[in-house]
């Protein structure tokens, strides 16, 4: 294993015995989400997950987000919010996205 492996999180942290840095943990991510990761990898991370708080709360609130998303829920904006929403995609958008 490489000697540094861990290094910024246990500067960052004081997580010890971590073997997944907060970066790592930003690179799998996506496949954490899928659940396409080794059981070995995803038990590293929840490790990690449970000593760093950050990245506990970027993946739950990842994992929400796309929930979501995913669930095709419409919500009913009340119209006056709906206009003024609409108005200042519209002037955004004449300014130049």
């Amino acid at each position: 294993m490489d000697p540094g492996r861990g290094l910024g999180c246990d500067l960052a942290h004081g997580l010890g015995d971590c073997k997944v840095t907060c970066t790592e943990f930003l690179t799998l991510l996506d496949d954490l989400i899928d659940d396409s990761v080794a059981a070995e990898t995803r038990a590293e991370v929840e490790k990690h997950m449970h000593k760093c708080g950050h990245c506990e709360v970027i993946f739950n609130t990842t994992r929400k987000t796309i929930e979501i998303y995913r669930s095709h829920e419409i919500y009913d904006l009340p119209t006056d919010l709906r206009d003024r929403l609409h108005a200042a995609i519209m002037a955004r958008c004449k300014k130049g996205c």
